[in-house]
């Protein structure tokens, strides 16, 4: 691979990073819920579960799960129906007031479930799909071997998102001082969670052939 390819996609991949999504919302929900450290087991799952995707479409079998509408519908279904479940999850999370009944106490999800919430949000999402099958192949050389190349743009893109992912979480925990109390918590599990399930009601309208929509 020539350095000229691996900067073109370096560069591809930070504009899919920053683009606000499904794995950007979650990083932010929970670094404001639960600060950078604990969302790091959120966004380690979203690695994992792009990790999978890419190698999805690596491998082809994007390709073939694009080439089939019942199975690319199955995808799409379930991805967004999942988003819709974590966010109605989020919007109706209960909130408690400690001994001061001045500062708000939130339930934090065990790591494993933080870090399968976040694989699922990427694992489950079609869009990731779509655009990785579109992307991919204009960055592989198909005279070389393939698992080489597969490998430095894996690591290469899951790089970027480790940087975007906990940029974004850090930003939003650094206004954790003004979500302090019952109501201000409550008000950002809805703001959260109605993103959440705007982005897998918007999921329902993806189509096959809509790469970069």
């Amino acid at each position: 691979m020539s350095f000229a390819t691996w900067m073109g996609f370096f560069i591809a991949a930070c504009i899919i990073a920053v683009s606000p999504g499904s794995g950007a919302v979650l990083s932010m929900s929970h670094g404001l819920s639960y600060g950078v450290r604990r969302a790091s087991s959120t966004i380690l799952g979203l690695q994992s579960g792009l990790l999978l995707v890419f190698f999805i479409a690596g491998a082809g079998v994007g390709s073939l799960l694009l080439a089939s509408e019942l199975a690319f519908n199955v995808v799409k279904t379930v991805g967004a129906l999942y988003l819709i479940y974590l966010g109605l999850s989020q919007w109706r999370a209960k909130v408690t007031i400690g001994e001061q009944k001045t500062q708000a106490e939130v339930v934090v999800p065990s790591a494993r479930k933080r870090f399968l919430t976040g694989f699922l949000t990427n694992a489950t999402n079609p869009k990731g799909i779509i655009f990785m099958v579109a992307v991919l192949p204009q960055f592989i050389n198909q005279h070389a071997p393939l698992l080489p190349q597969l490998l430095i743009l894996a690591a290469t893109m899951c790089a970027i998102d480790l940087v975007v992912m906990h940029s974004y979480a850090y930003l939003a925990s650094s206004m954790q001082r003004f979500f302090r109390d019952a109501s201000a918590v409550k008000k950002q599990n809805r703001v959260f969670g109605g993103l959440l399930m705007g982005v897998g009601a918007a999921l329902f309208f993806v189509k096959r052939g809509g790469a970069t929509t």
